[in-house]
């Protein structure tokens, strides 16, 4: 998806709805480090580009895509970019 196709560019909290669909739990102030840049900012401050099918999040410093969150007949899939690691405050 493209930041022009998307439905809306906004923050992680956004995506926080989808994210719970995938791990159970409110992962939006867990640190998301980047593995292009090395920034690491809560997933909440993220710029994320969704849709009703769709969650790209992507660093906030380098807008390299960090992880993808797609949901589908099947359920939900979490397809992992530049996330090099993800650290609890």
């Amino acid at each position: 998806m493209r930041a022009e196709n998307a439905a809306s560019v906004v923050d992680g909290n956004a995506a926080a709805g989808m994210l719970w669909d995938v791990f159970g739990v409110d992962v939006t102030a867990l640190i998301g480090v980047c593995g292009g840049c090395g920034d690491a900012s809560p997933f909440a401050e993220a710029v994320v580009e969704i849709d009703e099918t769709a969650a790209i999040v992507r660093c906030r410093s380098c807008t390299h895509t960090l992880f993808t969150v797609l949901r589908d007949g099947e359920g939900m899939r979490l397809v992992l970019g530049m996330l090099h690691e993800i650290a609890r405050p």
